[in-house]
């Protein structure tokens, strides 16, 4: 065999393995998983299975981020959540129109938002979420959420970002200059690792179940049947009912 068609198939078999790991990363970042800094791949986003709450101090202070709802409700869920994490989609699409309906319109809940990305690609979500009108906010974000697969797996995904914040009356060259935004983005990731040491976050999504008296940990998609008896138990205590 020649020495070029050596290197011919060297340099095929290598593209090939380029091209396949691309493609992995791209499938274990959709499914949940990631890189840690050893090169390990390690769970990103953990999946409820009934797991017991954890309780934390009252006087933490917790990172907080946008909201819906009325700021005297008196139970507020703060929920983590990563724009690329599935499980977290689940949760916005499924379970919180529900919320909304039964609980937040009533001025009975509180949710907080608070953007905490995993990866370089919900990083740029995020950074251009920030930049969107407060009274839209949501509605982007829920947006996010429901074309996640197409952005994800886009391959420009900032070009593809840029597209759906026009719709929100934020154009290309705005779009880009927030989603290259140094400081913003250092300021999202300390904010993350504030969360992650304060509420000792270990996946996405998590949430805080907190009134005056009492601070519980729930992780993983909680799905509306899960959280209705948590909540009325809480307004239950302090006197109230749904």
């Amino acid at each position: 065999m020649k020495f070029e068609d050596t290197i011919k198939r060297l340099s095929a078999f290598l593209a090939g393995l380029f091209i396949f790991m691309l493609a992995a990363g791209f499938y274990l970042n959709f499914k949940g998983f990631g890189l840690n800094s050893e090169g390990q791949i390690v769970l990103l986003n953990t999946a409820h299975a009934g797991e017991l709450p954890r309780t934390m101090p009252t006087n933490v202070v917790i990172p907080g981020g946008h909201s819906l709802g009325s700021k005297s409700a008196p139970i507020v869920i703060y929920e983590y959540s990563s724009l690329g994490c599935t499980h977290c989609a689940d949760f916005h699409l499924k379970t919180l129109p529900k919320l909304k309906t039964q609980y937040i319109d009533k001025g009975l809940v509180r949710l907080v938002f608070v953007n905490l990305p995993l990866d370089k690609k919900s990083l740029k979500a995020a950074l251009l979420s920030t930049c969107i009108a407060n009274d839209k906010y949501f509605d982007f974000i829920n947006m996010l959420f429901k074309n996640q697969r197409q952005w994800i797996l886009a391959f420009n995904t900032e070009k593809t970002l840029s597209e759906y914040a026009a719709s929100f009356g934020l154009n290309k060259s705005k779009a880009d200059a927030c989603m290259a935004d140094k400081s913003m983005a250092d300021k999202l990731l300390e904010r993350r690792q504030r969360a992650i040491q304060s509420v000792k976050i270990e996946g996405t999504p998590t949430f805080v179940i907190a009134d005056s008296n009492k601070r519980e940990i729930l992780e993983g998609s909680l799905n509306f049947d899960e959280l209705k008896p948590l909540l009325d138990k809480r307004l239950a205590s302090s006197g109230k009912k749904n």
